[in-house]
């Protein structure tokens, strides 16, 4: 039961108390009256609730209100409370090398839409995913084929082909960006990380994997390093399959390493040969005049 059934409704003290509207919380700084408290707990605090609680209603009711179906609301406030976090405050994440540029360039993101609308199907479909308008190629029954294909073009198989590319392309770009962020966030550890693996491939580049090398001060001990020796003796089916492997690596490897020169790398520039001897009319023009003189030197040969 409350203290007194009369109390006003004006909540006054030594220590006014701190209202936080916002958290709807109410802190009492006032000392716990010792007289009170011994006498009878339960009355001294519902005295206490009664008054913080009188104290949030009155400062709820004075708040600026907005009508709603459900009735009037009360626009709270901004919190005046500081509450600590339980885990510091997540660190800007940085810029994509596409979100750099279109920043620089001023272009603004316009998100798509998820749904697009179909022409034949008169409805609404989804741009990605099952049924998507990007496996539309894919899917359909009949499909045009272009003029200049080959006799086994598949059309579906380069639609599929495409959209894997892309969704190949995109993952190496994300892949890319988280690495360019890490390395922004964390440039020494970066550092750290490709000297750490820069002084592990030189060491196992030795015969002896690095067991003579000088160590450095601080260096780590690299674990789960083998010198692998294949056996002296094999059997004529093992060797001729290790014969034909390193024969087929010589191939690709000289096929790497030769290259058809390109018509840019001639050494001859024929358009720049063909408009210098036409004189800047193009090489139709200097075939009709070699035809036409041709055609007056067999009539002057016949006149004679």
């Amino acid at each position: 039961m409350l203290r007194n059934s009369n109390a006003s409704v004006t909540v006054e003290k030594e220590t006014p108390l701190e209202v936080d509207s916002a958290f709807l919380t109410v802190t009492d700084l006032n000392p716990i009256d010792e007289e009170s408290y011994n006498e009878n707990i339960e009355q001294h605090l519902q005295s206490l609730a009664r008054d913080g609680t009188q104290a949030l209603l009155a400062s709820l009711f004075s708040l600026p209100t907005s009508s709603s179906p459900d009735g009037p609301l009360a626009q709270l406030p901004p919190p005046t409370t500081n509450l600590p976090r339980a885990k510091p405050l997540p660190k800007p994440k940085p810029q994509t090398k596409w979100e750099a540029f279109a920043a620089a360039k001023g272009i603004q993101h316009k998100k798509r839409d998820r749904k697009v609308w179909d022409e034949e199907r008169q409805e609404w479909i989804n741009r990605w995913g099952r049924d998507g308008k990007n496996k539309q190629t894919e899917e359909q029954w009949i499909t045009e084929v272009p003029l200049n294909a080959d006799a086994d073009y598949d059309p579906r198989k380069v639609s599929r082909d495409a959209r894997k590319e892309r969704i190949a392309k995109n993952a190496k770009q994300h892949a890319q960006n988280v690495a360019r962020s890490i390395a922004t966030a964390h440039p020494q550890e970066t550092r750290k990380h490709e000297i750490e693996k820069t002084l592990a491939s030189t060491r196992i580049s030795t015969a002896s994997m690095g067991k003579f090398d000088k160590k450095l001060e601080g260096e780590k001990k690299i674990r789960n390093v083998k010198r692998k020796f294949d056996p002296t003796e094999k059997s004529v089916t093992e060797e001729a399959k290790a014969s034909v492997a390193l024969l087929s690596k010589m191939e690709s490897d000289a096929k790497k390493t030769r290259r058809d020169p390109q018509a840019e790398e001639s050494v001859l520039n024929t358009r720049k040969a063909i408009r210098f001897a036409s004189k800047g009319r193009g090489g139709l023009a200097m075939a009709k005049e070699a035809a036409a003189g041709g055609k007056g030197g067999r009539k002057r040969a016949g006149k004679r």
